[in-house]
């Protein structure tokens, strides 16, 4: 009789145990369990490593409010998030490097929420961690199965310098004025329907960066953080991309800052160059169509120049991929950018969205 009451009270502590273990999964979402989409790395210790600009994850709860959890390394600098609630845009969230403290979203109505999470800086920046978000009835939202594009790029594509609403052009760190989600890509894709990756690092271009003869993208492209001397390379299995584009040349074509030596633009090494990129992205991804983009922040001769050299590419990828799909070119109208040191803001980066959409429409078709 002892031994019966015993064992009863032995399963009424296991069975309050599981229901307690029960109540925190179901208020708790852990790293793990995310589907974000975009460069990142699952780390067991520190969580999800987010990596590239726009990389976003979403999650649905229920109540007024959630709290997220997210780290950066340098205990010294900041990083930034932001977010949808419910399909509709709010704001960035800064993440300071010394502070352990939990980002509130709170004061929401009664009821279910879903919210999508971005990084707003590229990956050079630097990674955000995200270990836990805590919130009523919480799981974690998978990206919807659509088309997916794959953006290549510079600070452009990255959306650098575009929003100065916070902190003005020339104050603060080159990341406070980023925003990927109103880039033009992200924006592209929204008005398409489509899913989006950013491949895109600022400074960097086809065969020398804007003030040095390197990194350049062919060297980065394979790594997950885009940096050349990474071990970590990225695993293309992950993705399979409908279109990828390629928006660079900006930086080719840069004069450089005056205090490192810079050679004339060579058209030559920049159209070998690019074709062999071409070929390095076909190899990851054989059946998507390549859209070669051009600048909106060049013009005159050199937006000319780089037209050219576009066109070029396009007819010798063409001739080495006969069987294949065609290379796609377009060419930006002449834009005179209001963003921080001659970037496209906010508003130009909508333009170029509008400008665009009509064109990736055609290639998805």
């Amino acid at each position: 009789m002892k031994w019966l009451k015993s064992t009863g009270f032995f399963l009424l502590i296991f069975f309050s145990n599981l229901q307690i273990s029960f109540a925190v999964s179901k208020d708790t979402l852990t790293a793990s369990s995310l589907h974000p989409i975009g460069r990142f790395i699952r780390d067991p210790k520190n969580g999800l490593e987010l990596i590239s600009s726009a990389i976003h994850f979403g999650f649905q709860f229920r109540g007024t409010n959630c709290r997220l959890f997210a780290t950066i390394r340098d205990p010294r600098g900041h990083n930034y998030l932001q977010y949808t609630l419910d399909g509709v845009y709010q704001r960035r969230i800064r993440i300071a490097g010394n502070s352990r403290r939990p980002i509130d979203i709170s004061g929401l109505s009664e009821g279910i929420h879903k919210i999508w999470i971005y990084k707003a800086t590229e990956a050079t920046t630097g990674p955000i961690f995200i270990e836990k978000i805590v919130a009523s009835d919480i799981h974690a939202l998978k990206v919807p199965d659509r088309p997916l594009i794959e953006f290549i790029g510079n600070s452009i594509t990255c959306g650098a310098a575009a929003d100065p609403s916070e902190i003005p052009c020339g104050r603060g760190e080159y990341h406070d004025q980023h925003n990927a989600f109103y880039a033009y890509g992200p924006r592209v894709a929204r008005g398409l329907n489509v899913n989006f990756i950013l491949s895109s690092v600022s400074g960097i271009g086809i065969y020398r960066s804007w003030n040095t003869p390197e990194p350049s993208m062919p060297q980065v492209y394979d790594k997950t953080d885009f940096l050349s001397n990474s071990t970590r390379n990225w695993d293309f299995k992950t993705y399979h991309p409908r279109i990828v584009s390629i928006a660079l040349g900006t930086n080719d074509f840069s004069d450089g800052d005056h205090q490192h030596p810079r050679p004339p633009f060579d058209s030559a090494v920049f159209v070998s160059g690019y074709i062999n990129f071409v070929q390095q992205v076909k190899s990851k991804y054989p059946n998507a169509v390549i859209a070669l983009i051009s600048s909106p922040m060049l013009n005159g001769k050199k937006r000319e120049l780089l037209q050219r050299c576009l066109t070029s590419v396009k007819k010798n990828v063409d001739l080495s991929y006969r069987s294949g799909k065609r290379v796609a070119l377009y060419f930006f109208k002449p834009m005179q950018a209001h963003g921080c040191g001659g970037h496209p803001n906010l508003e130009d980066h909508a333009i170029l969205a509008e400008e665009l959409t009509p064109f990736f429409k055609s290639l998805l078709k």
